[in-house]
């Protein structure tokens, strides 16, 4: 509960919490040769993951990044050697919310170790934060919309009457496909008849849809462990400073 306390307070001043910057080099898209890097300085601050060209001076800067993105629509993978693409060690791939991989690489293996830390508790405490995120959905040609709830789980609704069509909790979902494009197939399981529900729903913006869902869930099991809430906040607390998500529905 003491845990739990410090997060919510943390959680009302951590919109512009630094809680990573150094510079990395970004590997070019199909490069062949291990030349084709180019520095760039990364920053995870507050809600977003931002790239620079070079390191932010001046508050002015930070609107100026070469791009930016939102921490919990991301999907950070630290690389095995297995998955590196060359000589280089101490890499990770960053996939964007458009489905753009992107890949980086690092000095020494405790900028790959800090990296990650940062990155899973940035998202952690914005997942924390919002609470919920709703995106546009069709469904059999209907405009829909499909939120994702810290408490409740999934809703989805009809976007013009917000009523709800159906809900199911995290626990529920026991698996989900994708075609790579548009279309996710979710895979329910019914608490009555444990009988399990296919629910497909066509998105406009996939890749964020499922880093979103990707993110929720990682902030859902982190839970489960008082420690690792606790040392979340803590983290937090000693760097420095809104609002909530919230949805509301007709059943």
């Amino acid at each position: 509960l003491f845990a739990a306390f410090i997060v919510v307070t943390v959680l009302r001043k951590c919109s512009n919490i630094l809680f990573y910057m150094g510079w990395t080099e970004e590997r070019e898209q199909d490069s062949l040769q291990d030349r084709m890097y180019t520095p760039k300085f990364l920053a995870l601050r507050g809600s977003s993951l931002y790239k620079f060209i070079a390191p932010p001076v001046t508050t002015w800067d930070w609107t100026r990044a070469e791009k930016t993105f939102s921490v919990y629509e991301i999907m950070c993978k630290i690389l095995k050697d297995s998955d590196l693409l060359d000589r280089r060690k101490h890499c990770f791939g960053v996939q964007s919310e458009s489905g753009e991989d992107l890949y980086y690489s690092v000095e020494l293996e405790c900028d790959l170790t800090l990296w990650e830390k940062a990155f899973q508790t940035a998202t952690f405490l914005e997942v924390e934060r919002i609470q919920c995120k709703t995106y546009a959905c069709v469904l059999e040609s209907h405009l829909m919309g499909l939120t994702i709830d810290f408490g409740m789980g999934f809703v989805c609704f009809d976007a013009s009457t917000k009523a709800v069509l159906w809900r199911y909790k995290f626990s529920q979902l026991k698996g989900s496909s994708d075609d790579g494009k548009s279309k996710i197939k979710f895979l329910f399981q019914n608490p009555d008849t444990k009988q399990i529900e296919a629910k497909e729903l066509e998105f406009s913006n996939l890749f964020a849809v499922l880093h979103c869902i990707h993110s929720f869930f990682a902030a859902k099991v982190a839970c489960l462990d008082p420690l690792y809430v606790g040392s979340q906040a803590a983290t937090s607390a000693v760097a420095t400073t809104s609002g909530t998500g919230k949805s509301k529905y007709t059943t």
